[in-house]
């Protein structure tokens, strides 16, 4: 790379790259400097530490990511937009770990749903409340299939993006639910608080000749 071309922007940029090849752990000043052709103290005049380094990376990935997801929802609603919104988010994760798990690893730097998934759930009537949950169920679902996927969690020998249309095909099913109509779950019926609520069994009358109590 270029010095003259070298800023903030093309340092974070080389970081996601390097951060895609050996992961986002693996990544370090050392490595970035060399790829970019600098000195290591020469990169902190565009990026003040390793954690801004992944800071940067994470907005650039949110960014990327958001716009993937987007394209590939444009045009579609319903159980087709659900499916396209899934698969974009598997390719592009497993195509890009390193700046994905930058998303994961550092704070939020922008909004927690992704605009195209709440356009998405607006369909299924979900909005507000409902919507934010039913996005945190959705991403968390693609999350832990992709992130297994990615670590090389599916042993066995069956066709993975079979098992990850059903899965979907499932996670739109419970979209379609009654439960996800975004009011607050039912309370759950009052238990008792302590031991003094409880009856004691009974002890029998006869002393040493009783019985134990049966048990549940």
């Amino acid at each position: 790379m270029s010095r003259s071309g070298l800023g903030p922007a093309a340092v974070v940029a080389a970081g996601a790259a390097i951060a895609d090849e050996v992961g986002l752990a693996g990544l370090t000043m050392g490595l970035l400097a060399e790829r970019v052709g600098v000195r290591p103290p020469s990169l902190y005049k565009h990026v003040g530490s390793l954690a801004a380094l992944r800071h940067g990376i994470a907005i650039q990935a949110e960014r990327e990511l958001g716009d993937a997801l987007a394209r590939a929802a444009a045009g579609r609603s319903g159980p087709e937009a659900v499916h396209a919104f899934a698969d974009a988010y598997r390719r592009w994760v497993l195509d890009h770990p390193g700046r994905y798990a930058a998303t994961i690893h550092v704070p939020p730097t922008g909004d927690e749903c992704p605009r195209a998934l709440l356009r998405i759930l607006a369909g299924f009537g979900l909005r507000e409340t409902g919507a934010v949950e039913a996005a945190r169920t959705v991403r968390s679902v693609l999350h832990g299939f992709v992130s297994l996927e990615g670590a090389g969690g599916f042993g066995l020998p069956r066709d993975i993006d079979r098992s990850y249309r059903i899965l979907i095909d499932a996670l739109v099913t419970g979209l379609r639910s009654p439960g996800h109509a975004g009011s607050a779950p039912a309370a759950h019926p009052s238990r008792p608080s302590g031991r003094a609520s409880v009856a004691p069994p009974s002890q029998p009358s006869g002393g040493a000749g009783g019985g134990h109590p049966a048990q549940e």
